[in-house]
């Protein structure tokens, strides 16, 4: 048998996951079915587009839902880790600086299911972050990214 993909999430990670799951079962859902049943008034539905839409959006959030169930049977909880307070791992926040101009970027690395670039939580799965994991402060690290190849000095890790 398969083993199920995990998926390793802060705790408030899935406690988001949970509100947004919860938020989709109780109104989204009631919502659309509510879009069928007035499309369903119109008549005619091989020509009537606000059927499919609403089709096509309750396929949509019946698909969410069955993910999102999937990622909290599934979450992997990350622990803090404090013995290794130096060292690049799940869940700390690194700053690093950008060689040889100095640019300085911080981010925290989360599971993929909570990842949000524009908050600075980036995957566990992104090219800058498999480079970073394990890492320690001052250590020199080459990453690969989209846009070529950059090096970085890690600078802090919380």
């Amino acid at each position: 048998m398969v083993a199920e993909k995990q998926y390793p999430m802060t705790k408030e990670g899935k406690e988001k996951i949970e509100l947004e799951l919860e938020q989709l079962k109780t109104v989204k859902r009631k919502e659309v079915v509510e879009r069928i049943k007035i499309a369903r008034s119109f008549g005619d539905l091989s020509e009537n587009s606000e059927y499919d839409s609403a089709k096509e959006e309750q396929a949509f959030v019946e698909g969410r839902i069955a993910l999102l169930e999937k990622m909290i049977r599934n979450a992997v909880i990350i622990e803090d880790d404090t013995a290794n307070s130096d060292t690049v791992t799940l869940g700390k926040t690194v700053t690093f600086i950008e060689l040889p101009d100095g640019e300085e970027e911080s981010y925290t690395i989360v599971g993929s299911a909570e990842a949000d670039p524009f908050e600075g939580k980036i995957s566990n799965d992104s090219p800058i972050a498999k480079s970073l994991m394990g890492k320690k402060i001052g250590d020199k690290v080459n990453v690969q990214t989209p846009g070529g190849e950059i090096s970085v000095k890690i600078v802090a890790v919380k």
